[in-house]
């Protein structure tokens, strides 16, 4: 929903853009390609507006060319004072930074995350910006054996929102679902995109490319798609350019089978029964071994392939295929070794069985090795 603030807004020949936290490699993505937009002009020649000023938004200064910057952070209701004056405002909700997220432990993970989304969407409204973007994962249409190839913006998210990283999501979605009528003058859009790669990323699923071999599971074939930083950045100026939403997908074109990952990467896959693999996951995660619940394991079994259909109308092309992101996220995860999500050093990773599933069970006897001689876990 628009306000007459919003129409007049999108009738200007530029819009001033802010990227809040724009510290991390997503939001010096983001920054880096609205200031090309905004060099080039391209999004105000395609019928949307030109993107004027670009402001990073964050504690400490951003040294990415062409920016304005000003001090703020994302959970301090002071927010609203950096962002007077800007027409539209980039949020990135979904972390890239999974050790960070493991070491501040489940409670405090999910407290923070709601309540630095409810405070930029407070005070974007209370600066009466015009538009607020949110970016969050594609993950959160969820990872089922019934999902159409390829989901389109307005799929019914699905996702498992338990007490993981995709269920801290699901509440910031809820979060902006139930703004959109609180503040009726504020267009919300969340930006939703496939699995990102690129310098800096390190998600559970580039840890899964860690893993000694690929883990699958008898009667599926998953659909691999990725997303680099720069495509979602190109993606976010699109979308700020034409005022799109409420929910914009983005991925490269098309995905990946898995016997196209295994050519690509020189992996081996073991195939286990979803039932072992989930239950042994599960097992370990309850007891601390793992650090990310069973459910994730569900986003390396099934499908959740996005469309970006709403952004190639608007004249967007990603400049990334598959293949090659695939190619960036190995080069990215070069020297690192992980089986579940949980990282080891290679004295452990020459340890751990033959996949993610076997070496989740291979944990499990290294952690009981450790503590036997007084190690941590």
């Amino acid at each position: 929903m628009s306000s007459p603030r919003g129409a007049v807004r999108s009738r200007r020949s530029a819009i001033d853009v802010a990227v809040i936290g724009a510290g991390g490699p997503v939001g010096r993505a983001i920054l880096r390609e609205l200031i090309g937009a905004a060099a080039r002009g391209v999004a105000g020649e395609a019928g949307g507006a030109r993107i004027g000023s670009v402001i990073a938004v964050d504690p400490e200064p951003v040294e990415v060319g062409g920016t304005l910057w000003r001090q703020a952070d994302s959970g301090d209701p002071a927010l609203v004072t950096a962002l007077r004056g800007v027409d539209t405002a980039v949020y990135v909700a979904a972390r890239t930074d999974l050790s960070g997220e493991l070491a501040e432990g489940r409670l405090l993970r999910r407290e923070r995350s709601l309540r630095r989304a409810q405070t930029v969407i407070t005070a974007a409204a209370a600066a009466r910006v015009g538009h607020l973007i949110i970016v969050t994962s594609a993950k959160v249409y969820g990872a089922r054996p019934d999902n159409p190839v390829p989901l389109d913006d307005d799929a019914p998210l699905r996702a498992v929102a338990d007490a993981g990283m995709v269920g801290d999501l699901m509440d910031v979605e809820q979060l902006v679902a139930v703004a959109r009528e609180v503040h009726p003058g504020l267009r919300l859009t969340t930006v939703r995109p496939a699995s990102l790669v690129g310098e800096g990323i390190d998600t559970v699923i580039t840890r899964h490319f860690e893993a000694p071999r690929l883990l699958t599971v008898k009667g599926t074939e998953p659909a691999w798609q990725f997303c680099h930083v720069d495509d979602l950045g190109s993606a976010v100026a699109v979308v700020a350019a034409h005022a799109l939403g409420p929910a914009v997908t983005v991925g490269s074109e098309g995905w990946l089978t898995q016997g196209e990952v295994e050519s690509l990467t020189g992996m081996r896959r073991v195939e286990f029964s979803l039932t072992v693999a989930q239950g042994t996951a599960d097992r370990l995660h309850r007891v601390g071994v793992l650090p990310t619940p069973a459910s994730d394991l569900l986003f390396v079994v099934y499908p959740w392939v996005v469309s970006s259909g709403t952004l190639r109308a608007h004249g967007w092309e990603p400049a990334y295929d598959n293949a090659t992101c695939l190619g960036v996220l190995l080069e990215t995860i070069r020297g690192s070794h992980a089986v579940a999500a949980r990282r080891l050093d290679r004295k452990d990773a020459a340890l751990g069985a033959a996949s993610a599933a076997v070496a989740m069970v291979g944990t499990a006897a290294i952690m009981r090795r450790r503590r036997r001689k007084g190690g941590g876990a």
